[in-house]
Order: C-alpha cells, then sequence, then structure tokens
C-alpha cells in the first residue's frame, strides 16, 4: 500500500497595523447657551462688586477678580462646573480668561459673592454652597439685594475644619479680603476697615476722579493767579524804587 503523506497547511496571520489615535479632545464651554436674567440691581452689583475689588487689589498681580465666569473643577468632565457671580482667587496671576480651569490654576476661588434672588434662593443656599465647600472656598457670601427672602438679606460661611459654619458677628468681615461688608439699601458696600473708606461703585470713581481734576484745574489756576500778582508786585516795588 502507497504510503500517503499529509503536508500540514501552515497558516499565514495577516499584518495588522495598530494604530494610536490622539485622546479626544474636551472642550470646556464659556456658556452653557442659556440666556441671562438678571434684574438691574443685580447687574449692577456684580459690576460694582467685580470692579471695586479689582481697584483695590490692583497693585497686586497675583489676585484675580472675575465675575459670571465658568469654573471647571474636574479635568476631562465638563459637566463639573460652577458659574459664581463674583469671586476672587489670591495666588494666582492677574490676566484676561475666558474659563477657569482649577487644574491648570493650581486652586479654586478664596472667596465668592452670589447675589441671589426668590428664584436662585435653592441653588445658592443648597447645590452651590455644598460645590463651594467641597471646593475649599474659604469664605462665601449670599446677598439678597431686593429682599425677597434673605432675613438679613447678608449672610456669609466661613470654611472650617467641619465644614461651612455661618459668620454670626457683625459688621460682617472677610478675613480673606480684608474688608468689611455693609448693606446700603439694595447696594452691598465693601469697606476698607483701616481706612473707613468704602470702596466706590464705577460712577461715584467716576465722580470722583471728575471732582478731583476740577480741583486740581483751580489750584492751578489759583496759583497763576498768585504768581501773577506777585510779579505785579515785584514790577511795582522796582518803579517805587527807581523813582
Amino acid at each position: 500500500m502507497a504510503e500517503v503523506q499529509v503536508q500540514e497547511a501552515v497558516l499565514v496571520q495577516p499584518k495588522v497595523e495598530v494604530v494610536y489615535l490622539p485622546p479626544a479632545r474636551v472642550e470646556y464651554p464659556e456658556s452653557d447657551g442659556q440666556p441671562m436674567g438678571e434684574t438691574d440691581a443685580h447687574i449692577q452689583l456684580l459690576i460694582y462688586l467685580r470692579e471695586a475689588l479689582n481697584d483695590y487689589f490692583r497693585n497686586d498681580p497675583n489676585v484675580y477678580v472675575a465675575g459670571n465666569l465658568f469654573v471647571y473643577y474636574v479635568e476631562g468632565d465638563p459637566s463639573q462646573v460652577v458659574c459664581p457671580d463674583v469671586f476672587v482667587v489670591k495666588g494666582v496671576p492677574k490676566g484676561e480668561r475666558r474659563i477657569f480651569k482649577m487644574w491648570e490654576e493650581g486652586k479654586g476661588p478664596d472667596v465668592v459673592f452670589e447675589l441671589t434672588s426668590k428664584k436662585t434662593r435653592y441653588e445658592d443656599l443648597g447645590a452651590k454652597k455644598g460645590i463651594y465647600e467641597v471646593l475649599g472656598v474659604q469664605e462665601y457670601f449670599i446677598f439678597d439685594p431686593l429682599g425677597e427672602y434673605l432675613r438679613p438679606p447678608l449672610i456669609g460661611f466661613r470654611l472650617t475644619p467641619e465644614g461651612y459654619r455661618e459668620v454670626k458677628e457683625r459688621p460682617l468681615v472677610s478675613e480673606v479680603l480684608g474688608l468689611r461688608l455693609e448693606v446700603e439699601g439694595n447696594l452691598l458696600r465693601l469697606v476698607d476697615p483701616r481706612t473707613g473708606q468704602r470702596l466706590l461703585t464705577p460712577q461715584e470713581a467716576y465722580e470722583a476722579h471728575r471732582r478731583a481734576e476740577q480741583q486740581a484745574r483751580e489750584e492751578a489756576e489759583a496759583r497763576r493767579r498768585a504768581e501773577e500778582e506777585l510779579e505785579r508786585l515785584r514790577a511795582e516795588l522796582a518803579r517805587l524804587k527807581e523813582g
């Protein structure tokens, strides 16, 4: 019987080229696309706090002040975001930002102001308060400019090892900012306790600047007239001596 030889088949694996794709780029929006509905009182107060604090810290290159800016606090997850009305961060450089990423900045806000209303009270006293506590915001102030529900209209929380504790002493003072907080009608006024001077609104600052300029012009005119009178007297004295 003829011997049958069986040749084993050799399976040849095709070459597979592995392509490594870069990780998908995470987008961190600058807005949630929702229209912002604010009263005049809220808008004016937001502008006052932001501009007054910017001016107060103008000589410190490492204090950043912002308002209505998205703060992202978990890298890679743009849903983890909060938008304080006004916040202050110490230890980061000044400069314009479109959003604030805590992992890039190295820290989060130190002080937050929320200008609350009946519509936002549950968020301001609930979810946002919890987020700020977890993020390590040292001081959290809530002001109700229209007096819709808060009694008194200004309350503050300070971070302790046990979490947020309401600040009971009055007048209310921000230890982080070194400023006193006073309520004047529907305005939350910032006061420098060292001098007793109030931080000015943009309109007040403009008027103060205009008054200072007017005073400087009047003083310059008075000096000019005095110098002219002095020259006249010198000339008169010289004339009398000659005569």
